[in-house]
């Protein structure tokens, strides 16, 4: 603790004049992009009168819970919940693996590899080119995928970008490492597996985010591939879901009660703050390492 205290005061008495100017404009920034996430953190806890007015700025206005209420009383909501969960878990993995060994081998220059060059042009040109909507559709449906958690998984598992950003990693790496592996008689597997992850801690963690992210996010996916409200991943789910004032008729005086604090915008604010909530909880243990890893892993061709 008593190092850490003498470190802070050592930083702080060697900066300069401009750099306090340069950590006031990043404070500014940060608040101009985290103002309006608190706006709508703000709103959703607001009566839905003062949402609808305006009358929310950086305090919630008449506090309830019953946009929050409403949310999670849904039973669908809970199962599209675990739907997403188990999407991440499996997307990310599998893209995670699939990167790993397409990467390895593309670090690797034309000498140890005669191939690499041919591969590496054909994955670039998938950066350029895309099948597009209805031949990934039409494959989708023919190997049997459609309405089953593989559809939301299989057709992005590969990120061409990802790859690259490993790839690239991998190359950094010192070939003395793998040079001394082969010596002592590791193959390339063990190679792999005992001198490359170890040491690619920056990049991995900073793919799993890139990747759990876009599983944990994409809606448009389970529109097209997902028939039944039941297998919605809570994104596609809460997209569909609006506050309907029609549905109020013959309810009893305490719903009823409850329902008139929850409006469209208070309704539509809970649903973005409960689907960012999981991201808020894993980022911060994964943000030291994404900055590193994305330098490391675009700084060599």
């Amino acid at each position: 603790m008593q190092k850490t205290v003498k470190k802070k005061k050592w930083i702080m008495d060697r900066m300069l004049p401009g750099d306090y100017v340069i950590y006031a404009i990043l404070f500014f920034c940060a608040l101009i992009c985290l103002l309006p996430v608190w706006n709508v953190v703000c709103i959703s806890f607001s009566n839905a009168s003062a949402a609808m007015a305006g009358e929310v700025g950086f305090w919630p206005v008449r506090p309830t819970l019953a946009s929050y209420e409403e949310l999670l009383s849904d039973s669908q909501f809970l199962r599209s919940f675990s739907v997403s969960v188990l999407r991440v878990i499996l997307g990310t993995s599998m893209s995670m693996i699939l990167m790993f060994f397409m990467a390895y081998p593309l670090s690797k220059s034309p000498h140890e590899f005669p191939w690499r060059n041919f591969y590496m042009w054909f994955i670039v040109i998938t950066m350029l080119f895309s099948g597009g909507l209805i031949p990934t559709y039409m494959v989708v449906t023919k190997l049997g995928m459609r309405n089953t958690i593989w559809a939301l998984t299989v057709p992005g598992a590969v990120s061409t970008y990802n790859t690259i950003l490993m790839m690239n990693y991998f190359r950094g790496i010192p070939k003395e490492l793998s040079e001394s592996a082969a010596i002592d008689g590791a193959t390339p597997i063990k190679t792999l597996f005992y001198i490359f992850l170890p040491v690619s801690v920056p990049v991995t963690a900073t793919l799993t985010l890139f990747c759990g992210l876009w599983h944990w996010n994409d809606y448009f996916q389970a529109m097209i591939y997902i028939d039944k409200v039941a297998d919605y991943p809570v994104m596609t789910y809460i997209r569909s879901l609006s506050f309907d004032p029609s549905k109020l008729n013959g309810l009893p005086a305490e719903e009823l009660r409850r329902r008139a604090e929850m409006g469209s915008a208070t309704f539509n604010a809970a649903k973005v703050v409960v689907a960012m909530v999981p991201v808020l909880c894993i980022y911060p243990f994964v943000q030291k390492y994404f900055v590193k890893g994305i330098m490391l892993g675009s700084v060599k061709g």
